[in-house]
């Protein structure tokens, strides 16, 4: 029995990388909390020996002249009879038969084990996810449920839920889809809840997307200095060489735009505009607004501009539902008002 259980111990370090000295301890803890339940207030030892795969229960007791608890003590006569090493004050130790124990002890035992298990295999979810927090990473769609509108995944590690809420507004998930998925937060204490956040509407899925296709972006030659997105319907995303020779937004867009459009494929058609960074807020700001043509942009207090364009190109600067405006805003940090000439 012992042998098949060190056996399972093993089983569990390869196939679910819960260490076996983990598991020991917890073993240990189990047995001790099973025979105080049985056997009430009692000191007891655990004695595991992992090389000879043997597993030994001692009942200690002190050795006293006069016994007022017999669970926790032993006479000086009766201890002498066990050993003649025995003296007052010491502790003798009597080996206690798994048969002993009641079938309380050992399903006590059975669920501190389980819980044990449980906790380890929490831990290396835990470990695994934290690696990978603010990456993005594939996962298989294995459920979509249909009164919330939640996506059940699996991420490889565990399953995870897609909230509604993170998902690309309009875009139609279906079972085995595999689709790129960005986790943006790992609980560690979280007895309620998901463990895992994982998101496609968060605008650090488009930059680990775009660092994915622009090799210029990887190697640090291009940097992505700030980005506004509004999920399923525009991104704003500002870019800066540190090299003269190369063109940030050519190099994000690519040969014919196959890098950004590969960006866009996986973000269902969202589209992508792709500006040149300036640390002069007047030219950062006429680009952001693009595509529209602006005249001109004024500092008008802390992070306040005023900005004029043509008349013609006023509702393009604003944008549908003032988009294009709100999406500048946020990408360059500035309250921008809007007037035609």
């Amino acid at each position: 029995m012992n042998s098949e259980f060190f056996e399972a111990l093993d089983l569990l370090e390869k196939t679910r990388g819960i260490p076996k000295e983990y598991m020991l301890e917890k073993v240990e803890a189990a047995l001790i909390s099973a025979y105080k339940k049985d056997q009430g207030n009692s000191n007891v030892r655990i004695a595991i020996n992992p090389e000879k795969k043997d597993i030994r229960v001692y009942k200690q007791l002190e050795v006293v002249e006069v016994v007022e608890d017999a669970q926790t003590q032993i006479s000086l006569e009766e201890a002498k009879k066990l050993s003649r090493r025995h003296v007052l004050g010491g502790i003798v130790e009597i080996e206690v038969k798994p048969k002993n124990f009641r079938r309380l002890s050992a399903q006590n035992a059975k669920q501190v084990i389980v819980q044990g298990i449980r906790e380890a295999e929490r831990s290396n979810m835990i470990r695994e996810y934290e690696s990978k927090k603010e990456e993005v990473i594939t996962a298989m769609v294995l459920r979509v449920d249909d009164e919330t509108g939640n996506v059940v995944v699996d991420t490889g590690t565990s399953r995870a839920t897609l909230l509604k809420s993170e998902q690309i507004p309009g875009e139609v998930l279906r079972v085995d889809d595999r689709i790129k998925v960005f986790v943006s937060e790992v609980k560690k204490e979280s007895m309620k809840g998901p463990l895992v956040t994982i998101s496609r509407a968060q605008p650090g899925l488009v930059k680990r997307l775009f660092e994915s296709e622009v090799p210029e972006i990887r190697d640090g030659v291009v940097l992505i200095r700030a980005i506004s997105r509004e999920a399923g319907s525009r991104t704003k995303m500002a870019v800066e060489s540190r090299d003269e020779n190369v063109d940030p937004v050519g190099a994000c867009i690519g040969n014919r735009g196959m890098r950004i459009g590969a960006v866009v494929e996986e973000l269902c058609g969202e589209k992508i505009d792709v500006i040149k960074y300036s640390e002069d807020p007047v030219e950062f700001i006429k680009a952001a607004l693009s595509p529209a043509d602006v005249h001109s942009v004024t500092i008008d207090g802390e992070r306040s501009a005023r900005v004029v364009v043509a008349a013609d190109q006023l509702s393009l600067a604003i944008g549908k539902e003032g988009q294009n405006a709100r999406l500048a805003a946020r990408l360059t940090g500035y309250r921008i008002d809007i007037k035609s000439e």
